[in-house]
Formats: structure tokens, C-alpha cells, sequence
């Protein structure tokens, strides 16, 4: 199921913005408890919305929450950020705003963050409403940060525009599908977000290429040394290159649905999320995976069936990986979903835990090779 989306408004400076939605799923990611700053400004938005009931927050108009980014846990890794993009030799930095999602705009060179990470009992609604919360830790937000600054740089020093970017990504103008097929064993791209979130579009093909080459300690160049992908490394190696010490070209600092101006509610927000992703649901197997284990309330006291699937995924991964010859990324991709799709059906260990893991590993198998492998496995963008 696709729950989350990935959002690179379209839209020109400073205006109002539809933004085209580029979706993918995430693994669910624990929220961590963010260190509450002693700032006044800060202390106040934790007055005002910790007491607050699920359904007081959902009457909320967006607008209202008071958020900033200033004080919380946001800032360090914005400041990560900065340092990484300092230490390859790059003066960029992209400006950063709360929004209703995770952007960039393709004609400001800055990047929005959703509005739940910059307070925890949000975060705790994100997870209630829609089972994650995307960018929730220290390395999930670092990843989505690394991502879009991609396109952010992209379009500070206008790199799409350049004919070897064109030749080895594809042209920017291509129109963003409604979903997109992904081929899990294709070399020609990076894995950086999940879902082979790069295979969507060729915007985000340099976006994902850019994250694995910012990220410290990489090592792309070995990792990718026999991969047809390294030479969109080398390409954005070589991009980066000529941009090393300068200045962007565009320098807006607009600011693109920003939380101020959102005057819906956190309940309509959420009401349309779930209208839209539960189009994706998994369906296909939720029978799979009610034979696998059980909602009966016999076993309401026994082990969830995402905590289990949890505990023996390394097993799960090697098992299957020497069934199927299915690298171990693929494979967790479909264990991730099924972890997803039992959470959502309240599913608990019914069987004999040795009985259920071996099933499990043949259902893992199964849905690989039957699913992934023969075009039924499309992505909502």
C-alpha cells in the first residue's frame, strides 16, 4: 500500500501550487521522542497542542498549529545537511519551510517539510492517521533531506537544462505517470528511498543519484562499480564538479504552500490521504495473509503479526534470498509491505511460531516471484 507521497510542486515562484504528487511507499519509521527546546516560542506550541485530543487536533485548520522549525530537531539536521553539502565544496543552501508535505518546487531551490515533524504530538497523530511517519528518525529525515535537495539543486543552477543531464537521466519535460512499474533487479539505477524510487521519473532519477553520491561514507564508486547506474554517479560527480564554489543562478527565496496559508483542517487533510492511498491497498493476498495468521480474539494476548514478521525478517531475507536468488533489498521490500499490510488488519500470530515463520518464508517467495516479477507491481506516483 502507498500511503506517503513524494511532492515536487510544479509551480512557479512564490504562487500558489498544485503540486504534481510523486508517491512511494516508506517503511514505517519510529517517531523519535524530539528533545523539546526551552524557547519560549517552542515551550508555547507544546502548551497548546500536547493536551489536546486526537479529534481537538483534527478540528484544527492547518494554519493554526503555530508551527516553526526553530527549536526542534529539524534544525540539527538541517545543519547536517548544510556541513555535507560544505564538505563536497558546494556554497548552495537550500531554504526550508513546513508545509503539508515533503517538496521542492521545481522554480525555488528550497525544500518544504511536513508539519508533524516539528512536534511530537503530531508525529503521534501521523502515525494514528495514516501507520508511519515518514522521515520520523534521524536517518529516514537525512535520507528524504538528501533527496530533495537534489532537486533543489537541480534547480539552482538550472542542471536540467544541460545536455550530458538530459543524456544520462532523460529530459525533465517527460510528464510524471500515474504509476510506475518498478523493475527491482535493473542495475541502471541507484537504491536510495524505497519502492526503486528512482525508476519514476528521470527528475527523480537524478535526485535518488545525488542523495547515494552526498551521503558521507557512501563508497559509490565500489558499490556501484559494476553497475550501469555508476555512470549517472560519475555524471553527477562530474555535475558537481562545475559547480563546486559557486553561486546559484536562481536564488529565490519563495516560500511554496507554507503552513501559514493552509487554512483546511488536519481532519480533511487526513481524509483525503487515506481516500487516496486506500485505492492501493494490497488486497491481492490479505487472504494470504488471514490464513497466515489470525484476528480472532483468541489470540488477542498473543504476538502481533508485525511485531513477528519484525523479529525473524534477517531469516526471512536470507532464506528467501537463496530460494529465489532475490537480493536481499527486494526482498524487503515485500516483507516490509506485508509488516504494513498485518498492522492495518490487526493480524496476531494464530499458529505454531516455527510453523508460521516457514509459511511465511513460501508467502514471501511466492509474492516475489509472482507478483514483482510479472507485472502486476505498479506504483502509485
Amino acid at each position: 500500500m502507498v500511503k506517503k507521497k513524494r511532492s515536487h510542486s510544479r509551480s512557479g515562484s512564490g504562487g500558489a501550487a498544485e503540486p504534481v504528487r510523486r508517491s512511494r511507499r516508506m517503511k514505517p519509521l519510529e517517531p523519535e521522542q524530539i528533545p523539546l527546546s526551552r524557547r519560549k516560542d517552542v515551550q508555547d506550541a507544546d502548551d497548546q497542542l500536547l493536551p489536546l485530543s486526537d479529534d481537538q487536533l483534527l478540528d484544527l485548520r492547518m494554519s493554526d498549529l503555530k508551527l516553526t522549525i526553530r527549536g526542534t530537531v529539524l534544525e540539527k539536521r538541517i545543519a547536517q545537511l548544510n556541513e555535507e553539502l560544505a564538505a563536497r565544496g558546494l556554497k548552495f543552501k537550500p531554504h526550508f519551510w513546513l508545509s503539508e508535505d515533503w517538496f521542492s518546487p521545481d522554480d525555488v531551490p528550497g525544500i518544504a517539510i511536513p508539519f508533524y515533524l516539528a512536534h511530537r504530538r503530531l508525529m503521534r497523530l501521523e502515525r494514528k492517521q495514516l501507520l508511519d511517519v515518514e522521515g520520523g528518525t534521524h536517518e529516514g529525515c537525512m535520507k528524504i533531506l538528501r533527496h530533495e535537495t537534489g532537486h533543489a539543486i537541480d534547480t539552482a543552477f538550472r542542471l536540467r537544462r544541460r545536455a550530458i543531464y538530459r543524456k544520462v537521466f532523460g529530459k525533465a519535460s517527460v510528464p510524471y505517470p500515474e504509476s510506475y512499474q518498478p523493475k527491482p533487479s535493473s542495475r541502471n539505477y541507484v537504491h536510495h528511498l524505497e519502492m526503486w524510487y528512482a525508476q519514476s521519473h528521470p527528475l527523480e532519477d537524478f535526485a535518488e543519484t545525488f542523495a547515494v553520491w552526498l551521503r558521507p561514507g557512501s563508497r559509490w564508486r565500489a558499490r556501484y562499480r559494476n553497475w550501469p547506474a555508476i555512470k549517472k554517479l560519475e555524471t553527477v560527480d562530474e555535475l558537481m564538479e562545475s559547480i563546486r564554489g559557486k553561486k546559484p543562478v536562481v536564488q529565490s527565496r519563495a516560500t511554496v504552500d507554507p503552513l501559514s496559508r493552509l487554512r483546511k483542517t488536519l481532519r480533511t487533510h487526513y481524509e483525503r490521504k487515506r481516500t487516496h492511498y486506500g485505492l492501493d491497498l494490497p488486497s491481492v493476498y490479505d487472504n494470504d495473509l488471514r490464513k497466515l495468521f489470525s484476528a480472532d480474539d483468541a489470540h488477542r494476548r498473543n504476538m502481533t503479526a508485525a511485531a513477528f514478521l519484525t523479529r525473524i525478517r534477517t531469516e526471512l531475507h536470507r532464506t528467501v534470498s537463496k530460494w529465489t536468488g532475490e537480493n536481499a533489498y527486494t526482498i524487503d521490500q515485500v516483507v516490509q509491505e506485508m509488516i504494513e499490510r498485518c498492522r492495518e488488519l490487526n493480524l496476531r500470530l494464530g499458529g505454531h511460531p516455527e510453523e508460521v515463520k516457514r509459511d511465511a518464508m513460501i508467502l514471501v517467495a511466492v509474492r516475489i516471484t509472482n507478483f514483482l516479477h510479472e507485472g502486476g507491481h505498479r506504483v502509485a506516483v
